[in-house]
């Protein structure tokens, strides 16, 4: 099947909906007016088994600028690291803890505390913002840029086109993508970790399963090919849900990283979307739900999750193409995991045991 002729035929649905001709869902309602802060600690405890040569760490840490849904509390950290420090990169607002031991250690071992409040997000945007929000030409330019795996040219650009066609507003343009987003992909169980956000390769290859990194940054990229703004949100899931079991995690979150996205919308400011969480929710709420998009559950994570984010989940930084302090490997993708590096080389992230990492966090008071 000729590229050209595949994209017409697997945009169709996308078409009709932006159009008008399947009827649109309501818009995710903002939060109550009652909508308390919950206070959370998270530790990262990371021990370098089998060390070889100089040992180096890098763990992210909270968000280091403070929104209206997240606060920072601080990090703090004990270990027997010869170099410990924050390290920053303010161009994807990317917070870091460095850890350096000398080839003589023989034990590495670092532990992080980081403290930080969250509240539920919601934004209605089926009704005029309450209060307008502007953001910086600079911030919002940055996001229209594209990455090593988000480029914004190519099978992308000409995706975007195909789904936003006769679609006048940026917001409708954006809940376009999210609908064909979650109409036209699945989630993946076999991928490792988060996945890896590989957009063009998706595109080309047909292949629309992956996890929260690759569907998530397939709803950022064609955003910024669509000529809005948006990013990923990369973090971890840090207490229980309470709408839907299969999007919460507390105690040990060492493998429950999980990234989420946004788009600018003018007036509104940064508006929370999570094309990839629908999709979890019909391959793993209850054991699988077998009437898919159709389930009532389905219906509801869908619903709110274009316009909201329940704050159960801990943000680190919109980081893409991340260069590490001092390291001597190739820059990540994205910065959502631990990472060590050894004179053999770096550890493999997605796999805790490789060099004995462990992440809990727990809800606290005062």
């Amino acid at each position: 099947m000729q590229r050209r002729t595949f994209l017409k035929s697997s945009l169709a649905a996308s078409a009709s909906l932006a159009l008008g001709v399947a009827p649109r869902l309501v818009r995710a309602a903002e939060p109550r007016a009652a909508n308390p802060w919950r206070k959370f600690e998270a530790v990262t405890r990371i021990e370098v088994t089998n060390p070889t040569g100089v040992t180096r760490v890098w763990v992210p840490v909270p968000l280091l600028t403070d929104t209206d849904y997240f606060k920072r509390g601080g990090d703090t950290w004990t270990g027997n690291a010869t170099v410990t420090r924050v390290a920053k990169d303010p161009k994807y607002d990317v917070g870091l803890v460095y850890a350096e031991w000398p080839a003589a250690e023989k034990a590495p071992v670092v532990e992080i505390t980081s403290r930080f409040a969250t509240r539920d997000r919601g934004v209605d945007l089926a009704k005029p913002p309450v209060k307008a929000v502007r953001e910086d030409r600079a911030v919002l330019a940055r996001y229209l840029e594209p990455t090593k795996l988000l480029p914004t040219d190519g099978i992308v650009l000409e995706t975007a086109q195909g789904i936003t066609q006769g679609v006048a507003s940026d917001t409708d343009k954006a809940q376009a993508i999210y609908e064909w987003i979650v109409e036209n992909t699945f989630r993946d169980p076999k991928v490792r970790g988060c996945g890896l956000g590989d957009i063009k390769t998706m595109l080309e290859t047909r292949y629309f399963g992956g996890k929260c990194a690759d569907l998530n940054a397939l709803f950022v990229g064609l955003a910024r090919a669509a000529k809005i703004p948006a990013r990923d949100v990369y973090g971890v899931r840090c207490a229980e849900s309470a709408e839907f079991k299969s999007l919460g995690k507390g105690g040990d979150i060492s493998k429950a990283q999980h990234c989420r996205a946004e788009f600018y919308a003018d007036g509104y400011g940064w508006v929370p979307v999570d094309p990839a969480d629908v999709r979890k929710v019909i391959l793993e709420e209850g054991g699988g739900l077998p009437d898919g998009l159709a389930d009532p559950k389905a219906q509801r994570a869908r619903t709110k999750l274009f316009g909201g984010w329940e704050m159960n989940w801990l943000a680190y930084n919109y980081g893409h193409d991340v260069r590490l302090l001092n390291s001597a490997g190739a820059p990540v993708p994205f910065l959502m995991y631990p990472q060590a590096e050894t004179a053999e080389g770096r550890k493999d992230s997605l796999d805790p045991a490789s060099f004995k990492y462990q992440i809990t966090s727990r809800e606290v008071s005062g």
